[in-house]
């Protein structure tokens, strides 16, 4: 009796990028990634995939994603099209924006959450972060003014350590709104 070859087959392992490092600058990917970081990260994350900062991580960071799980520290905004979830012991000091959001028992929020979606269940785009220096130009106004107006609540605007930040979407509704003047 012959024995016939079985072929194997085996499933594709899920890669993962896996930053256990300290690090600073902006980090886009363009095509989806697993990245997870249980470092320290400084600057900008931009990706598409799956990002988790694990319960070490330090990151200091505007952070754009899909879906996003957090563990560790975050001092930033955090903007997931698809979901985000906090997971304990979490500590975040930013805004979020995401459709769906699950925030584990245990988990710190500093911040403001404002969970949006799009037709269909289709998350809505992620926000188009502004300088003061670019709000300025776009509004055709004096840097001066621009911070005046933020500092007194009359522009939608967030403070970063950095200086203000500008979602350019709520600044082209409230041009719409002629709250200009």
């Amino acid at each position: 009796m012959r024995r016939r070859n079985k072929e194997v087959q085996e499933e594709p392992r899920e890669k993962v990028l896996d930053v256990d490092a300290t690090m600073q600058g902006s980090m886009t990917f363009k095509d989806p990634v697993n990245l997870r970081i249980n470092g320290k990260f400084d600057g900008n994350l931009d990706t598409k995939g799956s990002l988790t900062i694990g319960e070490r991580a330090v990151v200091n960071a505007d952070i754009n994603g899909e879906n996003i799980t957090i563990a560790g520290r975050v001092a930033g905004n955090v903007v997931a099209t698809k979901s985000l979830s906090l997971v304990s012991p979490s500590y975040v000091v930013g805004d979020l924006t995401t459709p769906v959001l699950s925030v584990e028992q245990g988990s710190v929020l500093e911040g403001h959450c404002s969970m949006v979606s799009g037709k269909k269940g289709e998350a809505a785009p992620a926000p188009s972060w502004m300088t003061t220096d670019e709000i300025a130009r776009y509004l055709e106004v004096d840097r001066t003014m621009v911070d005046e107006w933020a500092a007194g609540g009359r522009l939608p605007a967030i403070k970063r350590e950095d200086g203000w930040r500008f979602d350019k979407t709520k600044i082209d509704e409230w041009v719409a709104s002629e709250k200009i003047r």
